[in-house]
This record gives structure tokens, sequence and C-alpha cells, in this order.
């Protein structure tokens, strides 16, 4: 998968032995730079330059990287995860309880969902939680499906990758905090996010969120000087070859500097850690289909690469 033209991006590879490193690509050519990028992350604002000479230079040995495995991008400390970001993703959610609203209409319920969304956007806060780096797996590995739950569901997101320490920042100097993006679909399984025995407790996002591999990540971390905004840029996903993901992330409720802004009021983050900034409309829920075995998702966002990862069952 090639990178575009006038640009690089790192990925972690592996090559026919199984050993990894962190490599720069540019076009469809790569360079090993480092064991692995968290290194490079950890002191980022010096990576970028050395990255960007590297790009412009003939020397060194290049490699085919059509010959080598991906992995995800990222080794994070931490995974944050924003929900409920997306207008119309949420005003679906209030659609499909419309006995909340009485006898109204459907285009009445659909207006108040689109005036609480505007009144949560100038007067409320986001909605982040934390998530385990252990749900992570490559853009082309395989998704288990545990035997725990059966509503499997895709949630395709943009990510964004720290690059230096970030505590109590504004939204206006959050960006600078950002080294990158990638891709994340945070895969949910949605009959266990409530739990009967504990209703007034909530969600339990370690059971529905954070089983190995349900977290696919890459192929690239894109350096943020390459994403103009990442307030414009599509996101989509097709399962078994239907597209049921289409949306811009300008239909994030909270854009990424106040979700930085937000998070970074709560926590120290750190560089390499992970921000999902929330998943659009077209979900499984939504559709009322849910991932089974032999099942196909493909995922891309604008200028950050492409996924494609195979359901199978887990093991007896």
């Amino acid at each position: 998968m090639p990178v575009p033209d006038g640009q690089f991006a790192l990925a972690t590879l592996a090559d026919a032995a199984g050993d990894t490193f962190a490599g720069l690509v540019v076009g469809d050519r790569v360079k090993k730079v480092a064991p692995s990028t968290r290194a490079l992350l950890h002191d980022w604002p010096v990576a970028v330059k050395e990255l960007e000479a590297a790009a412009r230079s003939s020397s060194g040995d290049w490699l085919d990287l059509a010959g080598l495995s991906f992995r995800a991008p990222v080794e994070p400390g931490q995974v944050l995860q924003s929900g409920a970001n997306y207008r119309k993703h949420v005003v679906d959610i209030i659609m499909s309880e419309r006995s909340d609203f009485g006898g109204c209409s459907e285009a009445e319920v659909r207006a108040e969902g689109e005036a609480m969304m505007a009144e949560r956007a100038r007067d409320g806060r986001p909605y982040v939680f934390i998530g385990l780096p252990s749900a992570i797996c490559g853009p082309f590995d395989d998704v288990v499906l545990p035997r725990t739950g059966t509503q499997h569901d895709w949630e395709l997101e943009l990510a964004v990758v720290i690059g230096t320490p970030a505590r109590h920042v504004s939204a206006r100097d959050a960006l600078r905090h950002v080294a990158g993006y990638t891709i994340c679909n945070d895969i949910t399984t949605r009959d266990l996010v409530y739990r009967s025995d504990l209703k007034k407790l909530g969600t339990d996002w370690l059971a529905a969120k954070n089983a190995p591999t349900f977290t696919p990540t890459g192929p690239y971390l894109v350096p943020a000087q390459f994403v103009d905004d990442p307030a414009d840029l599509r996101i989509t996903l097709r399962h078994n070859g239907r597209t049921m993901q289409d949306e811009s992330t300008a239909d994030m409720i909270f854009d990424v500097p106040a979700l930085i802004s937000y998070t970074s009021s709560l926590v120290q983050l750190a560089p390499g850690d992970l921000l999902l900034t929330g998943s659009p409309a077209g979900n499984g829920a939504h559709w009322g289909v849910y991932l089974q075995p032999g099942d196909v998702m493909e995922s891309e966002i604008t200028g950050l690469g492409r996924q494609r990862n195979t359901c199978v069952a887990a093991p007896a």
C-alpha cells in the first residue's frame, strides 16, 4: 500500500523471519529507521525532522514494501476512547429509542435529537473512557470473535497519536501535541455493554470493547503535517463489500483540539498515546447486522491508508 507522492509515513513492519522494525515509508519503498516507533515518538520533534531528511535522501538501504507484513504502527501506553461524538450517529441512536418521545412524528424526534446535539456541542463536554493496548492488532490481522456475546459491531475511527506530553492544554494549542494520525476500528460487543445485574452502574467497556484483536490499528502513522484538517476526512467501512459507514469527520460534536484539551485536563498524555475520536453513523447496530466468522471488513480514512480484516471464531 504505497504512501501518496510528496509524503512519508511510519509503519511497524515484519520481515520474512518475523523480526519487526519501524520503517520510513516513501511511495512503495521502506527504510529501517528504528527498532520501534516508540523510540521515535519519545523524542518526536527531533525524530520527525530526521525522518524528513531521510525521506528526501536516496542513500541507505531501501526495501520493497510488498515483501513485508504490517503490524500496528504504535505501541501506546494509554488508549483513550471518545464515545457518542458524531451528531448523526447519536441522533440515529435516539431515533431507535422513539418510545422515549411518546407519540411524536419521526421528523419531530429527529429535530429534537439534533437540537440536543447542538446544545451538547455548545455547553457539554466529551465522553472519554479507557481502552486496553492489549486489544490492538495489525491492520490486516484476523479479528477473533469471542464466545462471550453475539452482537460484535464495527466502529471505524480517526485516531490521534500524541507526540509530546500534554497536560491542561488549551484547544488553541492542542494540535501542537499531535505527532500524527492513524486508523482504529474500535470493535464493540453490543450485548455486553450494559450488565443486567448492575444496571445503575452504566456501561461495562472492559467486557464490551477489549477482547484481543478488537482494535485493528494502522497501517500507518501519518505525520500531522500531511493532514491539513482532521475535521475534513472521509471515514469509510465496507462489510462484505457493502458500504456501511461513509461520513466526514466534520460531523464530530467535539473536534480533535477539543478532545485533546478535555482529555489532558483529566490525565497526563504521553508520546505514543492513542486518542480515538469516536465513530460516525453506520454501525452494525443501526443496520441490524453483526459480525460473523468469515465476514470481511475493509476500512479507510482519507490519506491514512486502508485496513482489511477477516473475522474468525474464537477457538474452542
